[in-house]
């Protein structure tokens, strides 16, 4: 991998706003070649001058996600005008805050048609195009309820559920090829990001992150790393996300219970919902107000900065090292108190 260089291709899907917006820079600072795809020309453009700020170059492509043509045809624009893609991340998502039976059918087409079918063509194009060259990485960024379902978000849940079982099967094709293109992913806590003031939401409070609340560029330290070490399945980001899929695979029954009993108001704030809140569902919520919403929620005030946990899982080496180092010191220490 290419992984500091300046010629280094990248593309972010979902740029123009949270964990893609945040991504994009921290690629860009490396002083990577960005695309930068989304619907919402506003956040787009906005995304462009974060990337030339951080030292990159940016390239804006809007695309629905949803539909495959656009995605092949981004793909094929951005190696024309910069080059084979060395990166790809999947980002872009959508979704609707509500109790299942108030989602429409339509509407539960379309969350899984941009979460889910649109992880698939994006992963397609970027393979038609890697795997000839036997290079490339592609980063799914994923969620602690790709395996963990909770109440208010069952759209949103089922498409991430299918994309972890999507990539798993990829990943063992490309393992039975024993291919040099890559495909991780990587499992997403509670992160501050614009979506809670855009989802489509029915719920009668504003809708919010369930904390603790993760900044997005620690969720975008996690991709690039991801990006640079691709071999790993998956990676898990904030100790919440680790406490809560170990739980789901001890004791899912009774994780059941906790969220029926927790789940739905910990969703929402003690505000009530405002009606003139935008829905991206259908159209991207920069379009209409002209408002470039950035990478970072209304949460700021609530959100760290930083995760032991993923500094933790990145290091597996020296974390067990140290355990080890630890364990060596205190049976030396007991061996001189037995000697004693």
């Amino acid at each position: 991998m290419r992984h500091s260089s300046s010629d280094q291709v990248v593309v972010v899907t979902g740029a123009s706003g949270g964990i893609g917006r945040a991504t994009a820079q921290a690629f860009a600072a490396r002083g990577a070649k960005v695309a930068l795809i989304a619907r919402g020309t506003t956040g787009l453009a906005g995304a462009a001058r974060d990337v030339e700020a951080a030292g990159g170059q940016p390239l804006i492509v809007p695309v629905d996600m949803a539909e495959a043509d656009a995605v092949e045809a981004a793909a094929e624009r951005v190696e024309t005008e910069l080059g084979p893609i060395d990166v790809w991340v999947n980002v872009a998502f959508t979704s609707v805050f509500a109790p299942f039976m108030q989602i429409e059918p339509e509407e539960f087409r379309r969350v899984t048609d941009v979460n889910y079918h649109g992880y698939v063509y994006a992963t397609r194009a970027a393979l038609k195009r890697m795997l000839p060259r036997d290079h490339g990485v592609i980063v799914q960024v994923g969620s602690a309820l790709a395996y963990r379902g909770i109440p208010l978000q069952s759209a949103y849940c089922g498409s991430k559920h299918a994309l972890q079982g999507f990539n798993e099967s990829l990943r063992t094709e490309l393992l039975h090829e024993r291919s040099n293109v890559h495909v991780t992913m990587v499992q997403m806590p509670a992160v501050n990001t614009p979506q809670f003031s855009w989802v489509l939401s029915r719920l009668p409070n504003r809708a919010q992150p369930v904390p603790p609340i993760y900044q997005p560029e620690v969720a975008a330290r996690a991709v690039v790393f991801a990006a640079d070490h691709p071999k790993r399945r998956e990676y898990w980001v904030g100790a919440s996300t680790t406490a809560t899929l170990v739980a789901n695979a001890v004791a899912p029954g009774v994780l059941d219970r906790y969220l029926a009993r927790t789940g739905f108001a910990s969703q929402q704030t003690d505000r009530a919902r405002d009606p003139d809140q935008p829905a991206n569902l259908w159209e991207p919520a920069d379009g209409e107000s002209g408002r470039d919403f950035g990478a970072h929620g209304v949460f700021d005030d609530r959100s760290t900065t930083g995760s032991v946990q993923l500094w933790a899982s990145q290091h597996h080496g020296a974390v067990l090292a140290g355990l080890a180092a630890g364990v060596g010191m205190g049976a030396g220490a007991l061996s001189r108190l037995v000697r004693r």
